[in-house]
């Protein structure tokens, strides 16, 4: 599939969007089913993965939650640093860049909302421009301010202005937390199209709650495949 990457060897890949669209849980899960593609391919390999927290701008919803999680699966996590726990504003590692420019590992990076978060990865985009690279657009299309594709665009523009790395595709991940069924996914990938129609870009993944992914894969529709259906666990932690 055009923009998802991980069949032709180890990239970065930089999950963006709206405030509250789920990107830290889509980068999470992504993680995840990026090591899992791995192992279905060559069980006894080496698959060096690692996951950079650089949201330093909204605490609420923090891939850092889901350390343990992705340390089990043998996937590096590396956060931002406070100086102390008085500390507000956290400063990204060293080791991230070293990470970035680290072309035996994947590395995926989950970004900060809108073009503020973004700004973080645009210090690191030279790097990042010189490995395989797939920065995504998350939408939720049930999310204040990307009800429509024209206010989407807007925020996939402000973001793609700051960020510095071209737009691979648009990730689905329209969701009603645990009201979220097949139907809503469904109506998700339809305005993620729409959306990327508008931006010349494709839908690379949907984001589908796993215990809805057998029965979403088993319809049959090419839109949804055991290759772009990312299963997701929810693991990072509401703090409100």
């Amino acid at each position: 599939m055009s923009g998802s990457g991980y069949a032709g060897g180890t990239a970065v890949y930089l999950f963006t969007g709206h405030y509250g669209s789920g990107k830290t849980e889509a980068a999470v899960n992504f993680a995840r089913f990026l090591r899992n593609r791995y192992l279905a391919r060559d069980p006894a390999g080496e698959h060096k993965i690692a996951l950079l927290d650089m949201d330093i701008v909204n605490p609420f919803f923090r891939s850092a939650d889901a350390r343990a999680f992705l340390e089990a699966l043998d996937i590096r996590v590396e956060v931002p640093l406070y100086a102390n726990t008085n500390v507000d504003m956290p400063s990204l590692p060293a080791i991230m860049g070293a990470l970035i420019r680290d072309d035996s590992y994947d590395v995926i990076i989950d970004v900060g909302g809108d073009d503020m978060g973004a700004r973080a990865v645009g210090c690191y985009a030279e790097d990042i421009l010189t490995r395989r690279n797939y920065r995504y657009f998350v939408l939720n299309r049930r999310r204040p301010f990307t009800e429509t594709a024209e206010a989407a665009a807007k925020i996939y523009d402000e973001i793609g202005a700051v960020s510095k790395v071209p737009c691979a595709g648009i990730v689905n991940n329209t969701n009603l937390l645990d009201e979220t069924g097949l139907a809503l996914v469904r109506e998700g990938y339809a305005e993620a199209t729409a959306l990327g129609a508008l931006k010349g870009v494709p839908v690379v993944y949907s984001v589908v709650p796993e215990e809805l992914c057998a029965e979403l894969l088993e319809a049959g529709d090419p839109a949804f495949t055991a290759d772009n259906v990312i299963p997701l666990r929810r693991t990072v932690k509401r703090l409100f």
